[in-house]
């Protein structure tokens, strides 16, 4: 990170969290950021879910909900891009304040409740994405709807000819009930509406699955035998999480998804036995307290095919998107890999 990062982000962090991302997307779009282009290499390139990707740290979904920022985003150095979420009508989330920056612990909580412009506006502007980088789009259910299935199929439906890979999202913690799609009947009909959704569109575009931390075992399972038979094309593993042990500060009791540092080990352990359940058969994308290459590393080697990263960059900047691949790389190349399938799942009994 340079002087000028540095200094910049000091002055975010002296103001309202939601307030200080709302100026960096308008720093994004002013061209006021970091821009090295497509950041690869031979070791970095890698194929995911029939995804051809310059490299595998991607930005989770929740940084740009409505799509405002594709063309600077796509120029920073990740791998590829998430979206959203988007949800059919736009809604304004929960009231605020919704969102809390926990500096001490490199973490931060929030209950947004999905706040979004609407399936009509976001895909206007992934209609006029950049043609050369890697986006997906996260898919939300309306807070108030009577059949959220059919919210993730009506947004598929609407914005999935822009696409290059979407996401079902049933594990945020701030819509009411939204977690209970996870359970193993719901999950199935939930995936089956999206799958023949996708298989109408013109190309056809990997659909994932992002899943909390907070699972049972048995649950956990559950998911994994899901994600065989419906032959989703990869499972996100995982959003945030309700545990809230060992922080710090006075907002460190609010309700909402915690992310960011303390989630690293819980969601690399829940990886790790996604991993073991699946044994190759479904790709991951491991997410959840990423902040340097060395923990993009561990996911990789705990199961994840790809990483992907939001709340590290309130305390990195935007320049940890390059940084965490290169260094990626370099120890890639340490530890004797020619390329990342070489090294997934290779220390996965670790985190078992």
């Amino acid at each position: 990170m340079n002087p000028l990062e540095k200094l910049g982000l000091a002055m975010l962090h002296r103001l309202d969290p939601e307030t200080a991302h709302g100026l960096a997307i308008r720093a994004l779009q002013s061209g006021l950021t970091p821009t090295p282009g497509p950041v690869t290499s031979d070791r970095l390139r890698c194929s995911v879910a029939g995804l051809e990707l310059p490299n595998p740290v991607g930005l989770a979904a929740g940084f740009d909900k409505n799509a405002t920022a594709l063309r600077p985003l796509s120029r920073a150095g990740f791998g590829f891009i998430e979206v959203g979420a988007a949800t059919p009508r736009a809604q304004p989330g929960n009231p605020r304040p919704r969102l809390f920056r926990l500096t001490q612990d490199r973490a931060a909580i929030n209950r947004f409740g999905f706040n979004n412009d609407g399936m009509a506006a976001i895909g206007a502007r992934l209609a006029r994405r950049p043609a050369d980088a890697v986006i997906g789009l996260n898919l939300g259910a309306n807070k108030d709807s009577d059949d959220r299935s059919g919210d993730f199929a009506s947004v598929l439906g609407h914005c999935g000819a822009d696409l290059d890979f979407a996401t079902v999202n049933v594990s945020s913690p701030n819509t009411e009930k939204l977690r209970d799609l996870q359970g193993k009947a719901a999950l199935s009909a939930l995936l089956g509406r999206v799958l023949e959704t996708r298989d109408a569109l013109p190309r056809r575009i990997p659909v994932f699955l992002k899943i909390a931390p907070d699972l049972t075992p048995d649950e956990l399972a559950d998911i994994a035998e899901v994600a065989r038979e419906t032959r989703i094309d990869a499972v996100i593993a995982t959003n945030t999480t309700l545990a809230r042990t060992g922080l710090h500060g006075p907002d460190r009791d609010q309700a909402g998804g915690l992310s960011g540092a303390p989630l690293f080990d819980k969601s690399t352990r829940v990886l790790a036995r996604l991993s073991e359940h699946l044994d190759g058969a479904v790709p991951l994308i491991g997410v959840g307290g990423i902040g340097s290459a060395q923990q993009a590393y561990d996911k990789i080697c705990a199961g994840a095919s790809a990483v992907q990263f939001y709340t590290a960059l309130v305390f990195g900047g935007f320049s940890l998107a390059q940084d965490i691949a290169n260094g990626l790389d370099r120890l890639l190349e340490r530890d004797g890999f020619t390329n990342v399938a070489q090294a997934v799942a290779s220390k996965r009994k670790d985190w078992l």
